[in-house]
């Protein structure tokens, strides 16, 4: 099965409706993400006809999940799940944060080589950026534990704004070790045409005073 078939398929299976172009786009970024692979180490998958299911449709699993605004993506490294999020969501405005410089500048090459206008990109760290306006959403997908992913983008958060933590086991353990000042929200079951193994979403908000 071609990348474009497995992509097709693979949104059908989870309910997602993305048009041609929109799909023809994430398929673009994918070819970027492995031509940049060789020289920037962006990710450890190797495999190339994993790569739909790894990288476009696990990052697409919380696109029911993400609500209009602003959103953060901490950590980005290669660009998931922002940049999946931002191609079939044109109407989001996602910025992609990594405090790794090399990642950083794939992460604005990709923007400008696939006219994704509604991304933008920061170099550094979470605990140290201040824009001028904070996100509605905050996701991550293999940033840090639950409590320092919350702890470190708080200032970031609006009010009434969600972290969205992808993980793959059920992390109770992670979820008892969060600070008081977060509330768990749900924590939804993920399932991923072509990825094996546990993929759970957990939906944060700020605890009310």
């Amino acid at each position: 099965m071609s990348q474009a078939e497995q992509l097709s398929a693979g949104l059908a299976a989870m309910g997602l409706e993305l048009d041609v172009a929109t799909q023809e786009r994430l398929l673009a970024y994918l070819a970027l993400l492995y031509k940049w692979n060789r020289t920037y180490s962006l990710t450890a998958l190797r495999e190339q006809d994993r790569a739909v299911s790894h990288h476009l449709l696990d990052s697409l699993a919380i696109l029911p999940f993400v609500p209009a605004g602003r959103l953060l993506d901490v950590g980005s490294g290669g660009g998931t799940p922002g940049i999946p999020l931002a191609i079939a969501r044109p109407d989001l405005s996602v910025t992609l944060l990594d405090s790794n410089t090399k990642k950083a500048a794939f992460l604005q090459q990709a923007a400008i080589e696939l006219g994704l206008r509604n991304i933008s990109v920061h170099a550094g760290r979470v605990e140290q950026y201040h824009p001028e306006s904070g996100f509605t959403a905050i996701t991550s997908r293999a940033f840090a534990e639950l409590a320092d992913f919350v702890t470190l983008s708080a200032h970031l958060l609006v009010e009434g704004g969600v972290w969205l933590a992808m993980k793959g086991v059920h992390p109770q353990a992670e979820l008892d070790r969060l600070p008081a000042t977060a509330q768990v929200g749900a924590v939804h079951r993920l399932d991923v045409p072509g990825v094996d193994g546990d993929r759970h979403l957990v939906v944060l908000s700020k605890a009310a005073h």
